[in-house]
């Protein structure tokens, strides 16, 4: 017999300057998450901060060990009795920042943590550049984590765009995978959808991603629409550029379902790739 469907949750943000302010917004939201019936509710990357000053950034972050957000949502996890996805929080990690993602249970214990490892390093059109190298220091691992909605996959933002990692995320037994963010409103608006929905066809999971929406204090504009996708890569849910809830019903017999229909991931072979004809290179010198 397979697992009951469970109600899943993502809270939509608008994370600004205030450290304290943005620990009660998320747990605010993440009660009315558990009012609304959700089991595991998760929260969008950068829930305790988002400061683009490098300067105030390391004035605001605490610790692991004392960051008063990591205890709140032990606490309300505990109180409630659910599982809360923090989707991240910038943490002090020696002279620079780890942006890292926490998965807390019902019982409020730290069950995972996961350092983003792809660091948002770019140039866009209109002037808009980031150096997340500068300031962030990257991950190695990504967790296999035991959840209520099935085995779940933990990523964070970026990540979203290398899809060797979900595929690994899947090879390893994730149903669930996840990438909360803080994308911007340009990069949204041209890819958002179509990576969420991609990555969740290619390995037939369900993918949760909750999201910062809106206009930040510090200046950046961030895309919002949180989104729950099946594993068919059908929209269940989806936020708009306001704080928010979105919730939806994760069935795992979707999982096993979409997998049977499309066996991608038995039949990933390694690959070689090998130069045919003239190398460019030597086009380029002749």
């Amino acid at each position: 017999m397979s697992p009951a469907p469970v109600v899943a949750a993502c809270v939509q943000m608008r994370s600004g300057r205030d450290p304290a302010v943005n620990r009660d917004d998320a747990v605010a939201l993440i009660r009315q998450a558990a009012d609304a019936g959700a089991t595991y509710v998760q929260t969008p990357e950068m829930t305790g901060l988002v400061e683009r000053s490098r300067r105030s950034l390391m004035e605001n972050i605490r610790s692991e060990a004392d960051d008063p957000l990591i205890a709140a949502v032990r606490d309300v996890a505990r109180a409630r009795g659910l599982m809360v996805h923090i989707g991240s929080l910038a943490l002090k990690d020696g002279d620079k920042v780890a942006n890292r993602a926490f998965v807390v249970d019902a019982a409020g214990d730290i069950v995972a943590t996961y350092t983003k490892i792809h660091l948002f390093d770019v140039d866009l059109p209109g002037g808009e550049s980031w150096r997340e190298s500068a300031t962030y220091v990257g991950g190695a691992e990504a967790p296999v984590v035991a959840s209520p909605i099935g085995a779940l996959g933990v990523t964070i933002c970026y990540d979203l765009r290398f899809p060797y990692l979900y595929r690994a995320l899947a090879a390893a037994g994730a149903a669930v995978l996840t990438a909360p963010a803080c994308f911007t409103r340009q990069t949204g608006e041209a890819h958002w959808h179509v990576l969420q929905r991609a990555r969740a066809i290619e390995n037939g999971a369900f993918i949760l991603s909750a999201a910062q929406g809106g206009l930040h204090a510090d200046g950046r504009e961030t895309y919002g629409h949180s989104l729950i996708v099946d594993p068919w890569g059908r929209v269940l849910a989806e936020g708009g550029t306001e704080p928010g809830v979105i919730l939806a019903e994760i069935d795992p017999a979707a999982v096993a379902e979409a997998r049977q229909r499309i066996p991608s991931l038995q039949h990933t072979r390694p690959v070689k790739v090998r130069h045919a004809g003239t190398v460019m290179s030597e086009v380029a010198e002749a």
